[in-house]
């Protein structure tokens, strides 16, 4: 339900407002604040509700009820998009913002080298991830937390903030500490324990589709993180499964597009996950960003021959600076920039 207040409403009017619909059993979100008027989320068990109870307050000017399913995730909710900040760099802008890094973390060396390398290239956001769900639990399971000092160190070095996966609702509030994003996979978007507890954190989160989810399942899994009052939430298309095997997963693009008109919230794409193949990458990329991603996670390793996970579809420093260079005039025709702005040759050689 969406609560329009009258333009010129006091606090003490607004406050009036949440407190009705707190004593009704509901909780409120401040979706807009703007001088010609005030917009207020009312989330909860609103079905009862009689939609004529607020309006018996002066300052309402109208009330309107939300029809999906996902109601803080909505853009019935919330008309204009919402920009997720991170330490300065910002998700849902005209920015198209570049995370890159190994699959895993899996030396203090490795971790460093990439950061800089990615750095150099136009990363905004380091990714490393030190827990690993797996397919066969004989396969690296990834470092653990010791990982969160390497992230933290490559991070003191380069200044780019750092995101990696958080897999137990246990977790959180140890890798919160350490970390500037959370990352929620896609063998966790039905994980309604974690989600609800990335949900009481205050870190921004990365929520990626499920192998085999649907829209509405993903909206509904972000609905969970919102509920809980976190409403920093990006969602990250990374591939589902599909009867075809020639790649590992259907990158659907679609999808895309198609959440720009349910969903305030940004959505960036995974390619290497999405296609488990070097080559493709680049390619997927550059459709990514034409149809309208706001963000790139890009897998990059020093040697990806001899990653511990994923080795076939990490790029090389030398192949995502190439993969830089190809998407940037997809983003400069449809009026954005990609990435940040690249260090020189001469700040480089500074490494």
């Amino acid at each position: 339900m969406i609560v329009i207040l009258k333009k010129g409403a006091t606090e003490s009017q607004i406050q009036a407002v949440k407190d009705l619909a707190r004593d009704l059993g509901l909780h409120t979100e401040n979706l807009s604040q703007g001088e010609d008027r005030i917009v207020l989320g009312i989330v909860g068990n609103t079905l009862s509700i009689n939609e004529n109870t607020f309006r018996t307050i002066e300052v309402v000017e109208n009330v309107m009820r939300v029809m999906t399913p996902y109601k803080l995730a909505s853009r019935e909710m919330k008309k204009e998009n919402s920009v997720v900040k991170v330490d300065g760099v910002k998700f849902g802008t005209e920015n198209i913002v570049l995370i890159a890094g190994p699959c895993s973390v899996e030396s203090k060396e490795q971790i460093i080298e990439s950061a800089h390398a990615i750095k150099e290239s136009g990363a905004q956001v380091l990714r490393g991830s030190i827990f690993k769900p797996r397919t066969s639990p004989y396969e690296f399971q990834g470092m653990g937390l010791e990982g969160l000092r390497l992230l933290d160190a490559a991070r003191e070095q380069t200044g780019l903030p750092i995101e990696t996966e958080v897999m137990d609702p246990r977790q959180v509030s140890q890798v919160e500490e350490s970390v500037d994003m959370l990352r929620v996979g896609a063998r966790n978007m039905q994980n309604y324990d974690l989600l609800r507890q990335v949900g009481k954190s205050e870190k921004p989160v990365i929520l990626k589709r499920g192998l085999c989810a649907t829209v509405k399942e993903f909206l509904l899994a972000a609905e969970y993180i919102m509920q809980e009052g976190n409403q920093n939430v990006i969602l990250c298309e990374r591939g589902i499964r599909t009867f075809s095997t020639d790649t590992r997963f259907t990158l659907d693009l679609n999808v895309v597009p198609l959440l720009k008109g349910l969903t305030h919230l940004p959505i960036i794409v995974d390619p290497s996950h999405g296609t488990g193949i070097r080559e493709l990458i680049t390619p997927m990329s550059r459709a990514a960003v034409a149809c309208g991603a706001d963000g790139l996670l890009i897998e990059v390793h020093p040697n990806p021959k001899a990653a511990k996970s994923d080795a076939q579809q990490q790029l090389t420093y030398d192949h995502f600076r190439q993969l830089v260079v190809d998407v940037e005039p997809i983003a400069g025709a449809l009026g954005r920039s990609l990435g940040a702005k690249r260090q020189t040759h001469k700040s480089r050689q500074k490494h």
